[in-house]
């Protein structure tokens, strides 16, 4: 009885420190774990269970519905040149210069809103979900578009086309591009590319319409016409089905009101390669947005008035739509934060064309030179999104594509009145070309360090996951060695 006894012991002591394969002591295991920690294993086995992107089914529909939300907000944005003659003609008069200025920072402060408010919209995009902010954004954009139709003065219009109109956009905006990583991941890149294109189709084909409509109908009846793009983009929003879980907002008091880790995520910030992201991407966009600007009046003073500058407009807006299919397609077969490089060559590629535009003596060259900074364009833009996706990851995209829009609003409103400014200091644009060249290059040079930054700490990590894997190892060692001394010194004893 005694040997049983130490002997039994000693094969219990055993037991416990190398687990065996049998049933029973599986079961003990898995009762001991869950009743010592039950919500930390429920947790760990929730995050156990990957989540499988459809690539496909409903998610071609909400592809569509993006689609159309970024052609019709960025379609109206970049039209707004066709309205801005007929609100100085509505208002005062084409050559009254004080009003072209006031009437131009209705145009202004409208884009300039759609991506100031984007860090706001991306934290009412966590705590009411994509479907919700997207349809709220869009009445609001209605409302203002409508109310717009109504102003008899230029005074209001800085409110209801400036502020609540450019809101509602920007509100509708921003889900367009986080539901469409609920939908795709391998096809990410392609489906973003087809997403931003619709803001390039919208852009060549709006103003024509815009054209038509404001010599038969008047300003007023155009911008009620508009309306109905806002109304279809309510119901696109209705489309937005979300597929990933959705972050609670129930708090451990029982509050309705989130709590703050989800209102402000600092998730996103402890990411250094987004850090360097969000500094990069707007520190280029200081001269990124210069020849958009200012191209049309360049080439009136290089080649005369009659000059079809139209021309120039229409190259960019083709062939940025074409790189946006382009290289969407080419970012799904980059593996990772690779996907940078992409951009890093787009910002290069934009920069030495704004250099090469002074020196164009010939119109033929300067169609080259915007056909390719379209198709680099294309791919900035495109590409941004999944970028977004594989720095942070799916669950924090949100406000980290809300934060960088909100800082890129900074160098789009600022940059071109920059350049405005040297040419009326030194009565001509190519300083001002050359100059916007540079933050392109700059921007891209910082955002090469985000792979090396990133290959670096997946390094670390896994270094420090394969130490912890052997001291867990050497820990298993010792213990079984110190059972199996326990149960010798028994044998012993008897």
């Amino acid at each position: 009885m005694t040997e049983g006894n130490n002997m039994s012991e000693c094969d219990g002591a055993a037991e416990d420190a190398v687990p065996t394969d049998g049933p029973a002591e599986e079961k003990k295991e898995s009762w001991d774990s869950t009743e010592a920690v039950p919500e930390k294993a429920a947790a760990s086995g929730a995050d156990e269970v990957e989540f499988v992107h459809p690539e496909g089914g409903w998610g071609w529909l909400v592809m569509l519905a993006a689609m159309w939300c970024n052609g019709s907000v960025f379609g109206i944005q970049n039209a707004f040149g066709i309205l801005f003659l007929s609100l100085l003609r509505e208002f005062g008069g084409e050559h009254d210069d004080d009003l072209r200025f006031k009437t131009a920072w209705v145009g202004s402060l409208s884009m300039g809103m759609i991506f100031f408010c984007s860090p706001i919209v991306s934290v009412f995009t966590d705590i009411l979900g994509c479907r919700i902010t997207a349809v709220g954004g869009a009445a609001v954009g209605l409302v203002g578009l409508l109310a717009s139709s109504f102003v008899t003065s230029l005074g209001p219009m800085y409110f209801t086309y400036g502020i609540v109109f450019a809101c509602g956009c920007s509100f509708a905006y921003q889900p367009s591009l986080v539901i469409l990583g609920h939908y795709f991941n391998k096809r990410l890149g392609l489906v973003n590319g087809i997403v931003t294109a619709g803001s390039s189709i919208f852009t060549i084909t709006l103003p024509i319409v815009l054209s038509d409509l404001l010599k038969n109908v008047g300003l007023q009846n155009t911008m009620r016409i508009l309306c109905i793009f806002m109304f279809v983009l309510m119901l696109a929003g209705l489309t937005y089905k979300p597929l990933l879980p959705v972050k609670s907002t129930n708090t451990q008091t029982g509050s309705w009101c989130p709590p703050m880790s989800q209102v402000f995520n600092i998730n996103i910030w402890k990411s250094l390669g987004y850090r360097i992201w969000a500094f990069g991407v707007p520190a280029a966009l200081y001269g990124y947005f210069v020849p958009y600007v200012h191209l049309m009046n360049h080439v009136e003073e290089r080649f005369g008035q009659d000059a079809s500058k139209e021309v120039l407009l229409m190259c960019i807006g083709i062939t940025s739509g074409i790189g946006r299919l382009i290289f969407g397609r080419v970012a799904d077969y980059v593996q990772g934060v690779n996907k940078v490089y992409l951009q890093v060559a787009s910002f290069f590629v934009i920069g030495l064309m704004s250099m090469m535009i002074p020196l164009c003596n010939i119109f033929g060259g300067l169609i080259a030179v915007c056909l390719l900074m379209g198709l680099f364009d294309g791919c900035f833009i495109c590409i941004m999104a999944p970028i977004a996706f594989e720095l942070v990851g799916a669950k924090d995209v949100s406000q980290a594509i809300g934060f960088l829009l909100g800082l890129m609003s900074v160098p789009m409103t600022v940059g071109p009145p920059i350049a405005g400014f040297l040419r009326d200091r030194l009565n001509s644009y190519d300083v001002a070309f050359y100059l916007a060249g540079i933050p392109p290059i700059f921007g891209g040079a910082v955002l090469c360090l985000i792979p090396w930054l990133e290959a670096r700490r997946k390094k670390r990590e896994k270094e420090a996951a394969s130490k912890e894997q052997d001291a867990s190892q050497t820990m298993l060692g010792q213990e079984k060695s110190q059972g199996d001394g326990q149960c010798k010194n028994g044998e012993s004893v008897v």
